[in-house]
């Protein structure tokens, strides 16, 4: 409640006082769009205000459709968040405050929508909401960690598929951050193009290193962290947190975050190619600066597709499995966790492996 009461207080504010907020690169909200979303916000901070009391079915059937209607909404508020922070990370500047402020409230809000979303379900199929499974007693109990292990192997094999998309993304930035020509476009008018960065980006592009591929390597990082035990318990190089757990939201949260974003705009990209191509919707402005050509042009936006969307996509896969496989169990809980919908069979097996594995561990798992 209070979290969509300030986005709407926010955005009210904007409308009202005229300030300037990004939409897209060339165009900016309208005070009537800003009215809109902070009128969403309040229906969504009721419905998630309403989650917590007793309701009958039309009254229910209404919080669910509120919040089924506004989290997407927000969501896509938020698609903008990895693209201010490899900005920020390479030291170019922030190109807007407000823009950036409007993307961090609307992931905050939707974080939040999710997560009531996901209680309120457990709520109404009479389980915890806490863990997700039935068990007697309050919802206050010590919660159980399973021990570490590794997503299953159709899990990996699928995330590293999906990570395969990159390859031709990276190595058209690769040929010509080393001297090469690619779609068109030569090396010298691509460093050219980016002699106004920021030093940091230089260093790396002298050094035959795209940010943005160095970018997309934490990326791949932090997906292997996911799918194997050190994501789970601290590896020994990280030195005095050497075998402490790893806190279960410090990798989902930027995974969560960074995929959604990523697979909303990999997915526009390869889409927007082919029809653009076919002459179906306008073809892109092209950098006359770079001496880019259309076919160049597009095909380096799909190229964007299929990296932005694969990592996307390999994230929410491995994020997947890493919530199936970390999620903490109310002490009290002693029996099966019911099905709250059908998940995909490599998610179904790393569910059953992490059962098992609190099964074996007991006891001495307790937070």
């Amino acid at each position: 409640m209070t979290c969509g009461a300030v986005y709407a207080v926010v955005e009210a504010t904007w409308a009202v006082t005229g300030t300037t907020v990004p939409f897209t690169l060339h165009t900016a909200h309208s005070p009537l769009a800003q009215l809109i979303l902070a009128g969403l916000a309040v229906a969504a901070g009721v419905a998630c205000r309403a989650t917590v009391r007793p309701l009958g079915r039309p009254a229910r059937t209404t919080v669910r459709g509120a919040l089924f209607l506004t989290t997407p909404v927000f969501a896509t508020g938020s698609t903008a968040l990895p693209a201010y922070f490899v900005t920020l990370a390479a030291g170019s500047g922030l190109e807007s405050a407000t823009g950036l402020a409007h993307v961090l409230l609307s992931t905050a809000l939707t974080a939040v929508l999710v997560l009531v979303a996901l209680s309120y379900r457990r709520r109404l199929a009479g389980v915890c909401p806490r863990c997700g499974r039935k068990h007697a007693g309050g919802h206050d109990a010590p919660l159980v960690h399973p021990g570490a292990t590794t997503a299953s192997r159709r899990t990996r094999r699928l995330a590293y598929l999906l990570m395969c998309g990159m390859l031709p993304w990276a190595g058209a930035k690769t040929i010509w951050t080393l001297g090469g020509d690619a779609l068109g476009i030569t090396a010298a008018k691509w460093k050219e193009s980016n002699s106004g960065g920021s030093e940091v980006a230089q260093g790396l592009a002298g050094a035959g290193v795209d940010f943005t591929v160095l970018a997309a390597g934490l990326g791949f990082f932090l997906l292997t962290g996911l799918m194997y035990p050190w994501g789970q318990v601290f590896p020994r190089w990280t030195l005095f947190l050497s075998g402490r757990r790893v806190p279960r939201l410090l990798p989902l949260i930027p995974a969560w975050l960074t995929a959604l974003g990523l697979s909303v705009y990999g997915v526009f990209l390869v889409i927007y190619a082919p029809l653009a191509a076919l002459g179906v919707i306008p073809p892109p402005r092209l950098d006359t600066d770079l001496g880019a050509t259309l076919s160049g042009t597009l095909w380096l936006a799909a190229f964007g597709g299929t990296a932005f969307g694969g990592l996307g996509f390999a994230l929410l896969v491995a994020a997947r499995s890493y919530s199936a496989r970390s999620r903490p169990v109310c002490a009290t809980a002693t029996t099966p966790e019911p099905s709250l919908g059908v998940a995909p069979a490599a998610v179904r097996g790393d569910e059953v492996r992490c059962r098992a594995a609190r099964a074996r561990q007991g006891p001495e798992g307790t937070a």
